[in-house]
């Protein structure tokens, strides 16, 4: 089988397959992915340090496990590659930084990189992302934007737009992310393939460069929600090295995919997530949510639980109350954590920092404390009222960006007729639900010859199973899927 060809349209779980039952070689696979690579990426720009010899070497040792009749795990032989946030053992972990690249090389792999390579995943490189994770676009003035395979004079979103681009592009199968207020979900919309933010503390973060300690997750991008679950379950587990980690047993979610959602209470979110949208985008949630209406017989058994009347699709809708104040809040705590770790570099290398990034650690610095106590004292506030939300449904649906993805190196753009910054109103869905640590899983609405656009399936915290439920729902109807380039 010719692995270039095969890759095309294969997720990971297929390539994992086709190299177990040697259809292809994980060596074969893995230089099919690195041609692309070199090829592609010069138009891209999804990474910043390409392993191929490292690669190829642990490919091979995949190929002699086979030969050997060794388990080489669920992932055997699929190219991935990761947000340059991630330690590598051997590498910088630049961060989106010139600052760090004077530093020395990462002892080991962060947890959840290792977690990959232990199922049998081979690590081809590190990915392009905005410095430090400050930002919704991946136009990094020290390594330069990444651009949307779907149209490359458009941005691939951020702070993980390599991430999300180097699946879109056909460059590799799946790819690890960080999202802080929205930074899988806004690059996973804008190019059109799963984004994946679990509950906050449920991946460990260990070895990843931190952003905002209160607010950072790590999680998956793909092609198929098989891939998002297999993943997730793989990357699930304690870990003693992330405080924050959850010591929660594992949930494993790919044996739980065809379980249907009947029973389930599924709403849309009003008001604060259907203004500041272009209609498009709001198309886009009525789509998903008609498709889920039609799923549960026209939708009686959600509206009976909920106080609204069927407004959307079919569905009934909530309003989740003081969204705007969570999202002002969100960006306070952001800015403020942020700052705190890049206190000595603002005052010894002010000039060597992406200027956007430098001006918001700047003013982030300048934050009263009793501010940040203020949003911290709201966001308890704001966690309480969704509890109350959850008693009720169990699935919200929302937009995931406001349009479609910008051009380059525009700085403002038109929403519902008013102009506005592009930069930090991106993520004006994503950070209300970041906020309070939700899981959510940013979903690709199927939009033949249109840019993509993204639906956010959020859940209440560790119902990971229940929202991939729902979108392995959607997957089978055709309504979502993920359409990447073939370089």
């Amino acid at each position: 089988m010719n692995a270039d060809v095969f890759l095309d349209k294969a997720d990971a779980v297929a390539t994992a397959a086709a190299v177990k039952s040697g259809k292809i070689t994980a060596t074969a696979a893995v230089s099919a992915a690195l041609e692309r690579i070199a090829v592609a990426d010069r138009t891209f720009n999804c990474f910043t340090n390409v392993m191929a010899d490292r690669a190829l070497a642990d490919a091979e040792k995949i190929d002699s496990a086979i030969a050997n009749n060794e388990n080489p795990g669920p992932l055997a032989g699929v190219p991935f590659a990761v947000k340059n946030l991630f330690d590598i053992g051997g590498i910088t972990t630049l961060a989106g930084s010139k600052i760090n690249a004077d530093n020395p090389p990462a002892t080991r792999d962060a947890a959840a990189v290792a977690r990959l390579r232990q199922a049998g995943a081979v690590l081809l490189g590190t990915l392009n992302m905005d410095e430090y994770a400050y930002g919704f676009v991946t136009e990094n003035s020290h390594y330069g934007p990444t651009r949307n395979p779907h149209d490359t004079a458009r941005i691939a979103g951020g702070s993980s737009g390599g991430s999300a681009a180097a699946v879109a592009g056909g460059l590799v199968p799946i790819t690890l992310g960080s999202d802080t207020n929205g930074s899988i979900r806004v690059p996973a919309a804008l190019c059109g393939v799963f984004g994946f933010k679990p509950t906050y503390g449920r991946l460990s973060r260990a070895g990843a460069y931190l952003f905002s300690s209160s607010l950072d997750c790590v999680g998956p991008f793909g092609r198929s929600l098989r891939d998002m679950a297999l993943l997730y379950d793989i990357m699930q587990g304690p870990d003693a090295d992330d405080p924050v980690c959850t010591k929660r047993p594992p949930e494993l979610c790919l044996p739980q995919l065809d379980r249907g959602i009947a029973g389930l209470r599924i709403a849309v979110a009003d008001g604060y997530f259907t203004t500041g949208a272009e209609p498009e985008a709001l198309d886009a949630v009525e789509i998903v949510a008609q498709a889920l209406t039609n799923v549960l017989n026209c939708g009686k058994e959600t509206v009976k639980t909920t106080t609204n009347p069927p407004k959307i699709g079919g569905l009934a809708t909530v309003s989740i109350p003081e969204s705007d104040r969570a999202r002002a809040a969100a960006f306070m705590i952001t800015a403020c954590e942020g700052a705190n770790l890049h206190l000595e570099n603002l005052r010894s290398r002010p000039q060597d920092f992406d200027p956007a990034t430098r001006d918001r650690f700047l003013a982030g610095a300048l934050i009263p404390a009793a501010w940040y106590l203020q949003a911290q004292r709201f966001r308890h506030w704001y966690r309480d009222r969704l509890r109350e939300i959850w008693q009720q449904i169990d699935i919200i649906l929302a937009p995931a960006t406001p349009i479609t993805a910008p051009l380059i190196g525009i700085e403002k753009m038109v929403i519902a007729g008013q102009e506005t910054r592009v930069r930090p109103n991106l993520g004006i869905f994503t950070q209300p639900l970041s906020f309070i640590g939700l899981p959510v899983l940013c979903v690709p609405v199927k939009r033949p010859g249109a840019l993509p656009l993204g639906v956010q399936i959020i859940g209440a915290p560790y119902s990971e199973a229940v929202i991939l439920r729902v979108a392995a729902v959607l997957e089978s109807q055709g309504i979502i899927s993920a359409e990447s380039i073939s370089p």
